[in-house]
């Protein structure tokens, strides 16, 4: 049940295992491959231990490494009756010498049965969380928002982050929405904590963030309808629809053949509050984070610039994908008008020296606040991040102000 396993006599990592049924029942395990370190590896698969058999993988290193040492990659084992397979593993000797299967470790193969019906319609996968990232407040007010928009999951891979922030975490895990993949990498290698080599050395980009959304794409496969693979401060949102499947149900009728739907990422800068304050909630003044209801102002586009994206697709037409773009795939790429669903990134800003009078207002998230307010405090609450007598007070506070004003 380990999430990162070395490879026997290599300098490689095997992640997880999936029967891939578009590629004739072939096993693909996703993979941290050191890049000029590319010695033969086999795969050893077997049925629930009663039969085994060696085969010599192909190794497909992704595109998209950004330069780093180590990248994500495909180990493909093709051979007879992989079908039937339940376990695998990877090592670098080759079959006559490996005398002891005991002592090297296998994966579960998942994605064993092809489905055409799915548990969820719509799963978001967010990469990696790191550090002491304790973004509370807007974790909690993106989750309950992804709720009312639609998503039914939401996979997050966990590194470390905040005390705070991992109380909420175990509370959505409870809930039943959210599922928290252990993601020890640091144990393994040094990696980055950005995307460029030359700012932030290391092993590996951005924590593996390469390795969990192709990770998270084989593992919602058969569980999702569509999946959304964007960071954890960002929102996918709709404008023209009220909800997320709303928006697909249109997109689809209109673009039968695309699978992979682009979404512009539009800045929404922390540093810009909007003036009257009527979103500065007594019961989140001691809860850490940023609020996303304050921050309304949003960058105009730049000339020559070209928008980031982020993807909405269908997990069973994907191969591979990098961050902001599918790299390989079956099916149209469709790129979405702004004015249709754009994402609200609240964060630093890019164009730090616009003024409010320069940015647009950009109240969309206002649409929700009925719905949205009492049940960030509902999360808080059962996270223990806000005392139940104190939210009693509060309202009761708001419900006595608002009837003297009446």
């Amino acid at each position: 049940m380990k999430s990162i396993i070395p490879i026997k006599s290599s300098s490689h990592f095997a992640v997880s295992a999936f029967i891939d049924h578009r590629i004739n029942k072939a096993i693909r395990v996703i993979s941290i491959i050191k890049r000029n370190s590319t010695q033969p590896l086999y795969c050893l698969y077997c049925n629930n231990g009663q039969s085994c058999k060696f085969t010599k993988a192909e190794i497909d290193i992704h595109s998209d490494h950004f330069g780093f040492p180590f990248g994500a990659s495909d180990v493909l084992c093709r051979g007879n009756h992989t079908q039937y397979a339940t376990h695998i593993a990877l090592t670098a000797n080759a079959a006559d010498e490996v005398s002891d299967i005991n002592n090297l470790d296998f994966l579960p193969i998942k994605n064993r049965v092809s489905k055409e019906s799915f548990k969820y319609n719509f799963t978001i996968c967010i990469s990696n969380l790191f550090g002491d990232y304790n973004n509370v407040l807007q974790f909690a007010q993106s989750m309950e928002m992804y709720k009312l928009l639609g998503v039914q999951r939401v996979v997050i891979y966990n590194t470390s982050c905040g005390s705070d922030l991992n109380k909420l975490l175990q509370h959505y895990e409870r809930e039943g929405i959210l599922e928290i993949v252990p993601w020890p990498i640091d144990q393994f290698l040094n990696p980055s904590a950005g995307w460029n080599a030359t700012l932030h050395p290391g092993d590996l980009h951005y924590y593996g963030q390469l390795v969990t959304l192709n990770e998270c794409i084989y593992r919602q496969m058969y569980q999702s309808k569509y999946v959304l693979l964007n960071d954890i401060d960002e929102i996918i949102m709709p404008y023209k629809y009220a909800n997320l499947p709303l928006l697909m149900e249109d997109l689809r009728q209109k673009h039968k053949s695309a699978t992979v739907f682009l979404i512009e990422n539009h800045i929404f800068p922390k540093t810009q509050f909007e003036d009257s304050g009527k979103f500065v909630l007594p019961e989140w003044k001691n809860i850490p984070g940023i609020n996303i209801m304050e921050h309304i102002y949003r960058e105009p586009d730049r000339k020559n610039i070209y928008n980031p994206t982020k993807m909405i697709v269908n997990p069973r037409n994907m191969m591979q994908t990098s961050v902001h773009s599918s790299l390989k795939h079956t099916g149209d790429v469709y790129r979405v008008p702004l004015d249709v669903c754009r994402i609200i990134h609240v964060r630093t800003p890019a164009q730090w020296r616009l003024t409010k009078e320069q940015l647009f207002v950009d109240t969309r998230v206002w649409d929700f606040q009925q719905e949205l307010i009492p049940n960030v405090d509902r999360a808080l609450q059962l996270s223990g991040l806000i005392k139940s007598e104190v939210l009693f007070f509060l309202r009761g506070f708001k419900k006595l102000v608002s009837s003297t004003l009446a």
